[in-house]
C-alpha cells in the first residue's frame, strides 16, 4: 500500500510499505478521504531543518546526550544520522469503509462506513484503527465531513469541559480548526462566542460560521470588556498554538473573576500567581477526545467505560460530532481549502505550510477505496522488497519486532559480521519495518509473521518484540525449522518453557536468551574470581529501573511486568555466577494491586542454592535516573568485588584494583558473534533453552513467593521431568 510519510525532519513522501494485519479490538479500513490540519499535525514538520528543530525543542539535546553516555559518541551519532532519514507516520483523521474486523469485533460490520481517528493510523491506502476510535457515519454525512470527527471529537470534549451554558460568554483564543469548530459548539449551547485571533482571515471565517462577535488582534481586553459591560467573559476556551505564554495570560486578562480558563491548545502555560489568586479562577486542560484518549485498554484493548459512569468517552463524542454534522448544526465545508489525491500528499503539505497560507485544512482523496466498496475481496500485500542481492552471505536472519534494542545493539552486529545478512524484518508497522530494512539492507520488510516462517532463505530469526509474544514466536520458528535468537524473558509460564524445550529438542535447531550480562567483561571478571571457590558465596544486587512505570507496556504484570520481564537477567546471572542450582526463594514486594507504584514490580529477594550460597535482589522501578542501574557485590572467602552499570569493577583481596571505561560494555556483541559460529558449526549454544527456562522459572517462584508470603522451593528437575528429560543438557536423555 501507499503511504504518507515525513523522512527525517522535514520531507514528505509516498512509499510503499506492507499492509498492516488486523490485531485483536481492531478494524482494517479503506480511507475515501483523510485530513491533514494546519496545527498538531504541520508542527512536527521542521521546514527550517535541524538546528531551528533542536531550539524549538531544547531537550532533545538533553536526550542526545543521556543516550551518548550509555552508549559512546559513536553508536549515538551514527542513531542521531539515521533519524534524519527515518520515516515518521503523519496523520490521526479520516473516513473510509471497514474491509476486515478482529472476532474480538462485535459492533462494527465489514463494509461498514466510518470516521476513524488515533496516532499513529495515519495517511495511508489501508488504516488499522482500534474499536472505540472508529464510529459509523450517518448516511447524511459524507466522506470528506466525517473526516473532521477526530478534531470535532477534541473542541466538544474542551466544550464539555468549559461547562458553558445558555447566556455564558466564551472568547475563544486561536481560531485554527479546532478553534473554529469550538466557537460553533459553545454557540449549540447556548454560549454567546466572542472568537478572536491575530489572523483576520480567520476571524472573518469564523463570523461567517456564527460567532456573535470577532476580534481580530488589537486592544482584545478592551473590546471583550465592553462587549460584557466589564465584567468579562465568564470562560476563556485557548486554542492556540505558541511556544510562549502569551495567550494563556491573555486569557486570564479577558477571564472575569471566577471564571473559567480551558487550555486545549499547545501553549506555553505560565500565569502570573498573583492574578490568577485574585481573580481565584479556575483552570482546566481538555485531553485530546475525551475519556478514553491515551488510555491502552480504552484504545487498544477495546475496553469501554460504562456509560453509566462515563457519559462521554472519547468514542461517544465522536458519535455525537458525526451526529451534529447530519443534522447541519456544524459546518465544516467551508474549512476546506484544497483536495489533492494521494500521490500529490507533498503538495498538500506544502499548500497547508507555505507562508501567508490561510488555509486550515486540505483533504487527501484515496481512489482505491471506490474499488475496496464495489468489490467484496480484500486482497492485501503484506509484503514490500526493498533491497536486492545477498553480499554472498551464507547465513541470513529475519528480525521480528523493530524496536530499539533491535537497532541500537543486534542489527549493527549482524550487519558487520562477515557471510550474515539480515534478510527480513517483520514489524506490525510497515513504516517502521522498512525503515530498518533500507538501514540495514534487508531483502525485503512485512507485517505478516508466516511470509518469514515460510521462507527458505532464512536461516535464524532474532526475536525482539513484546515480552508476551516471545515464546508463541519461538516455537513457530522451531518448528518452521529456523534457529532463534530469543531476547529475554524466553517465556513468561512453566507452559511455555515446556514447549519450547520440546520444540528444540524435536526441530534439532539452536535456541539462545539473549542473557548479555555472561558475555560483558566486568561480570566475566566476577566469574573468574569466584571459579574455584570451595565454600558458598553470598550476592547481593540492586536494580534501578525507573522507565518500567506508568502506562509503559513492561510495567503492565498481566504481560510479565518487570520481574518476568527484566529481573530474569539476574536469576540468570545468579546462577552463571554460582554455577548450582537453585533451591528456593522468598520474597516481599510493596503493596500490590495499586496503579503506582506497582508493587509487583517492585520486590526484595533472598535465593538459596545447592552448594549453600545465597543471593539478595532489590529490584525497583520507583528510584530516580540520576541513580545507578544495577549493583552488583559478590563476597567469597578471602574475595569480593563490585560491579557497577557495566562500567565500573572492583576487586578486594590481598590487594585492591579498580577499572573504569567510559562507554558501558554490555556483552551484546560476544553472545550475537558466538551464536552466530554456533549456528554455523553446528555447536552448542553458551546459554540454550534449558538456561532460559531456569531463569524463567525463578521468577515465577519469586512472585509466587510475594503472593504467599513464604519461602517457596524452585525446582528445575520436576519442570524437565515433565518432558521426560532427567538431564540439563540438551541432547541427554
Amino acid at each position: 500500500m501507499k503511504q504518507v510519510l515525513r523522512k527525517g525532519l522535514k520531507d514528505i513522501v509516498v512509499d510503499e510499505v506492507p499492509d498492516p494485519t488486523v490485531i485483536p479490538h481492531h478494524v482494517l479500513l479503506k480511507p475515501f478521504a483523510s485530513l491533514i490540519s494546519s496545527g498538531t499535525e504541520t508542527a512536527s514538520i521542521h521546514t527550517e531543518g535541524l538546528i531551528r528543530g533542536v531550539a524549538e525543542n531544547p531537550s532533545h539535546i538533553r536526550k542526545v546526550w543521556d543516550v551518548m553516555k550509555v552508549n559512546g559518541p559513536v553508536r549515538t551519532v551514527a542513531e542521531v544520522r539515521a533519524k534524519l532519514q527515518e520515516y515518521a507516520v503523519l496523520g490521526y483523521a479520516g473516513a473510509g469503509i471497514v474491509v476486515e474486523r478482529h472476532p474480538t469485533v462485535k459492533d462494527i460490520e465489514l463494509g461498514q462506513r466510518v470516521a476513524y481517528g488515533g496516532e499513529g493510523t495515519g495517511h495511508a491506502e489501508t488504516i488499522l484503527a482500534g474499536q472505540n476510535l472508529v464510529a459509523p457515519i450517518p448516511d447524511a454525512v459524507s466522506h470528506e465531513q466525517a473526516c473532521f470527527t477526530t478534531l470535532g471529537s477534541i473542541a466538544l470534549n474542551a466544550v464539555r469541559i468549559s461547562e458553558v451554558g445558555v447566556g455564558d460568554v466564551v472568547a475563544v483564543i486561536g481560531l485554527g480548526l479546532v478553534g473554529q469548530l469550538v466557537a460553533q459548539l459553545a454557540r449549540i449551547q447556548g454560549a454567546v462566542v466572542i472568537a478572536t485571533d491575530l489572523r483576520p482571515e480567520r476571524t472573518e471565517l469564523a463570523g461567517t460560521l456564527g460567532a456573535d462577535h470577532v476580534i481580530a488582534g488589537g486592544d482584545v481586553e478592551q473590546q471583550v470588556a465592553a462587549i460584557t459591560k466589564g465584567r468579562g467573559a465568564d470562560c476563556v476556551i485557548v486554542a492556540a498554538a505558541a511556544h510562549s505564554s502569551a495567550p494563556c495570560h491573555l486569557a486570564l486578562r479577558l477571564c472575569r473573576d471566577r471564571g473559567r480558563i480551558v487550555v486545549v491548545g499547545a501553549v506555553e502555560m505560565s500565569f502570573p500567581w498573583n492574578d490568577m489568586y485574585l481573580k481565584e479562577i479556575k483552570l482546566f486542560m481538555a485531553r485530546a477526545y475525551g475519556p478514553g484518549s491515551y488510555d491502552p485498554s480504552y484504545e487498544k484493548q477495546g475496553r469501554d467505560y460504562p456509560e453509566a459512569y462515563v457519559r462521554w468517552t472519547e468514542n461517544r463524542n465522536m458519535q455525537e460530532f458525526l451526529r451534529l454534522l447530519a443534522e447541519r448544526r456544524v459546518n465544516v465545508d467551508a474549512l476546506v481549502s484544497h483536495t489533492f489525491p494521494l500521490q500529490d500528499a507533498e503538495k498538500a503539505y506544502q499548500t497547508i505550510m507555505a507562508p501567508g497560507s490561510t488555509s486550515l485544512a486540505v483533504l487527501l482523496k484515496y481512489p482505491a477505496a471506490s474499488a475496496a466498496q464495489s468489490s467484496p475481496n480484500y486482497a492485501p500485500t503484506r509484503k514490500v522488497m526493498v533491497n536486492t542481492g545477498s553480499n554472498g552471505a551464507t547465513l541470513r536472519v529475519g528480525l521480528v519486532g523493530a524496536g530499539n534494542l533491535a537497532r541500537w545493539a543486534h542489527l549493527p552486529i549482524i550487519q558487520n559480521t562477515p557471510g550474515t545478512r539480515l534478510h527480513a524484518v517483520h514489524s506490525m508497522s510497515g513504516a517502521r519495518g522498512k525503515n530498518y530494512a533500507v538501514r540495514f539492507g534487508a531483502a525485503y520488510c512485512t507485517t505478516e509473521y508466516e511470509q518469514m516462517l515460510g521462507d527458505p532463505e532464512i536461516d535464524m530469526i532474532l526475536i525482539v518484540s513484546r515480552n508476551q509474544h516471545h515464546a508463541s514466536q519461538a516455537l513457530s520458528a522451531l518448528n518452521a525449522g529456523k534457529h532463534v535468537f530469543l531476547e529475554k524473558p524466553m517465556a513468561l509460564t512453566e507452559e511455555e518453557c515446556r514447549s519450547l524445550i520440546d520444540a528444540v529438542e524435536s526441530s534439532g535447531k539452536l535456541l539462545t536468551v539473549g542473557f548479555n550480562r555472561r558475555f560483558a567483561p566486568d561480570y566475566v571478571a566476577v566469574k573468574r574470581a569466584l571459579h574455584g571457590r570451595q565454600s558458598p558465596a553470598v550476592i547481593n544486587c540492586r536494580v534501578n529501573s525507573p522507565g518500567i512505570s506508568g502506562s509503559y507496556w513492561m510495567a503492565d504484570p498481566s504481560i510479565g511486568g518487570a520481574i518476568l520481564g527484566e529481573a530474569c537477567h539476574f536469576t540468570d546471572l545468579f546462577y552463571w555466577l554460582l554455577e548450582s542450582e537453585f533451591t528456593s526463594v522468598a520474597a516481599a514486594s510493596l503493596p500490590r494491586g495499586t496503579s503506582e507504584p506497582i508493587g509487583e514490580n517492585n520486590i526484595a529477594a533472598t535465593f538459596t542454592f545447592e552448594d549453600g550460597s545465597i543471593a539478595n535482589l532489590t529490584y525497583c522501578t520507583i528510584g530516580t535516573k540520576t541513580s545507578g542501574g544495577e549493583r552488583l557485590e559478590v563476597f567469597s572467602p578471602g574475595i569480593s568485588m563490585i560491579t557497577e552499570d557495566f562500567k565500573y569493577l572492583q576487586k578486594r583481596g590481598s590487594r585492591r584494583t579498580t577499572s573504569k571505561r567510559w562507554w558501558a560494555d554490555k556483552g551484546y556483541t560476544e553472545q550475537m558473534t558466538g551464536f552466530l559460529r554456533d549456528v554455523r558449526s553446528g555447536g552448542r549454544a553458551a546459554v540454550d533453552v534449558v538456561d532460559g527456562a531456569r531463569a524463567t522459572l525463578a521468577c515465577i517462584r519469586l512472585l509466587d513467593a510475594v503472593r504467599r508470603g513464604t519461602a517457596v522451593d524452585i525446582d528445575l528437575k520436576a519442570l524437565l521431568a515433565a518432558n521426560g528429560r532427567t538431564s540439563y543438557a540438551m541432547g541427554a536423555d
